[in-house]
């Protein structure tokens, strides 16, 4: 498969995770604390829109043949050095790595607070992360 096709496909996995994330932002703190299956199901979507973005790091990096990160925070900083994405967004957005991990990693830890801040205030990142890829890459196809 064509590393373009598996950034349009990881794309349009991250952006139907959004999409179900938006239609839950009016969702309160305790309706978080009190309904698992809501607060589940809000967690299991970040944690795929989070790892859509970072295959598509890693896709673009190994395509590219950037120097290889050391974790996936570094994936995303590197696409900011690399003028993929803004430095300055990359930066802003790298810690949505950590996130994926405490989603993952240390599931019971999560603070239902947290998520509800990152559902309220933080999916324009993920839009934005979106924009700047598909520029890269219509630029990219550009010059080939």
């Amino acid at each position: 498969m064509e590393a373009g096709e598996t950034v349009a496909r990881k794309l349009m996995s991250m952006k139907r995770c959004i999409d179900y994330l938006r239609g839950k932002q009016n969702v309160t703190v305790g309706q978080l604390k009190d309904n698992y299956e809501l607060r589940s199901a809000i967690e299991r979507n970040f944690q795929v829109a989070i790892e859509a973005a970072l295959d598509i790091a890693e896709v673009i990096i190994s395509e590219e043949g950037f120097e290889k990160p050391e974790d996936y925070r570094g994936a995303i900083l590197t696409l900011g050095r690399e003028g993929v994405l803004p430095a300055r967004f990359a930066r802003r957005f790298a810690p949505a790595a950590s996130f994926r991990n405490l989603l993952v990693h240390a599931y019971a830890d999560v603070d239902v607070e947290r998520l509800h801040g990152y559902l309220v205030k933080e999916l324009k990142d993920f839009d934005e992360f979106a924009r700047h890829v598909g520029e890269y890459l219509r630029g990219r196809k550009a010059t080939r």
